[in-house]
């Protein structure tokens, strides 16, 4: 009698992968199934001067269907990394809402206008300050796993208080607590250690340190 073979037992699929256009990363391809995200449909639930929701339909990457909420800004946002002479950074110590205090950078929204434009009229109504020297340093996108939310930002030198400024109104309607002018190393102490917790913040100024060769 001639003893039973054991079945062979395929190996396990390992998920195909391929070079990445950027060298130090390898991408694992999608299975055989998978695909991108596809939309079936979209429904605005809510809108109003600054943000719409609406609730999509989708079918995901892993060939599932499902519900996906969405956050659109309807302008993009501006974020300033304000420099002085001296290597300090300009924060402001804002009461959020959301969070209650928190210590940023001056921002806001764009509410239409041209991005640097809008950077200049932000920083000028929280902190009463123009600059001569403006330097782009690109766009970030915050919350993109739920939101669409465009975000210049841009660094800003050369500075000197706004002529004839009245900013109080403008920091009185937004919360504003306090300005403060904190050396650059500081500033990377106080997100080191938690007391900056605003993620377009910690970004903008990493963006700011690269620039001028802080972090080599």
């Amino acid at each position: 009698m001639t003893a039973p073979q054991a079945a062979s037992v395929p190996p396990r699929s390992s998920p195909k992968r391929h070079r990445s256009p950027v060298p130090w990363i390898e991408e694992v391809r999608p299975y055989a199934r998978g695909m991108g995200w596809v939309t079936r449909g979209s429904e605005t639930k809510y809108e109003n001067a600054w943000i719409r929701v609406r609730e999509d339909r989708v079918t995901g990457p892993a060939g599932e269907d499902g519900i996906y909420g969405v956050v659109t800004m309807q302008h993009p946002a501006v974020f300033i990394v304000a420099v002085d002479d001296e290597d300090r950074v300009c924060l402001v110590t804002i009461d959020r809402y959301t969070v209650g205090n928190s210590t940023e950078i001056p921002a806001g929204g764009s509410d239409g206008e041209d991005p640097l434009a809008a950077a200049k009229r932000e920083l000028r109504e929280e902190t009463g300050f123009e600059a001569g020297d403006w330097t782009p340093l690109g766009t970030m996108n915050a919350l993109n796993g739920i939101a669409e939310a465009v975000e210049h930002v841009f660094l800003a030198r050369d500075l000197r208080p706004a002529a004839d400024a009245d900013f109080a109104e403008a920091q009185a309607e937004e919360g504003i607590k306090a300005i403060s002018w904190v050396p650059l190393e500081s500033v990377l102490s106080l997100i080191a250690e938690g007391t900056i917790t605003d993620g377009e913040t910690i970004a903008a100024i990493a963006k700011a340190g690269i620039l001028l060769g802080r972090f080599r």
